[in-house]
């Protein structure tokens, strides 16, 4: 199971929010290039980026430092970005600077035949973020609930050839209250590709559970506030995913 560190980008400073939440933010560095770096000497194995300026303009806004952090992370470690990726251009221009995998959310659930157009052109390097607050998807940076299903849409993906689905759990994101194993858990046997948990890692209990429905089709856990606060030890959460 992949346990993947979070750098989320805003203003060009690696930044964590509550519950997607712009005005509760909590800066954790002014150069995400060298958390990056951290991130790999501690032995990461992808990185997982987050525009949040993009997320809620709807487009790329934190391209130059995206750039920085691949050429600072190297090749060995593929980085997967979200945020704001709305039109195949922008697909195009992520994966000619480096990027291994685009992740699409909003545009998903609004636009499903830009996701089908995505995954046709860009085979095996498009994820879909299916964020969900009770079971339902949220869209625009998690500001606007729809009706659709988390379990539903996701099986409607799956279809157009997505690489694997990130569940967030809005509710707990940034809360440090525990991943939501039984809706992660649901989602990874309804769908065939792998599922990456995000939201409320806290502790290595938490790895300890998803290690335990790994076999159910959980890919890997990104890691967010927990790595950056020290409620979990990234190294230790490694050994433990390794079995040792």
């Amino acid at each position: 199971m992949l346990l993947i560190p979070a750098i989320d980008l805003k203003d060009g400073r690696c930044v964590r929010l509550k519950q997607g939440k712009l005005d509760e933010e909590t800066i954790f560095s002014e150069d995400p290039a060298e958390v990056a770096r951290r991130w790999r000497d501690e032995g990461a194995e992808r990185i997982h980026l987050v525009d949040l300026n993009g997320a809620f303009a709807g487009k790329p806004q934190n391209a130059s430092v995206v750039r920085a952090i691949i050429d600072a992370v190297g090749a060995e470690v593929p980085v997967q970005l979200g945020g704001g990726i709305r039109s195949l251009d922008t697909i195009e221009r992520y994966l000619d600077v480096g990027v291994s995998y685009v992740v699409v959310g909003t545009a998903a659930v609004k636009n499903p035949g830009f996701l089908h157009d995505a995954c046709t052109a860009f085979p095996g390097q498009v994820l879909v973020g299916l964020d969900a607050r009770d079971g339902k998807v949220a869209t625009d940076g998690w500001s606007k609930l729809t009706r659709h299903d988390v379990v539903d849409l996701a099986r409607k993906f799956v279809g157009y050839g997505v690489e694997g689905i990130i569940y967030t759990d809005i509710g707990r994101d940034g809360m440090l209250s525990g991943v939501n194993i039984e809706a992660t858990q649901r989602l990874a046997q309804a769908v065939s590709v792998p599922v990456f948990a995000s939201g409320g890692v806290t502790d290595l209990s938490d790895i300890d559970r998803l290690l335990e429905i790994e076999d159910d089709g959980v890919g890997g856990v990104i890691l967010g506030r927990s790595i950056y606060e020290g409620t979990l030890d990234f190294g230790a959460a490694l050994e433990r995913a390794n079995g040792n």
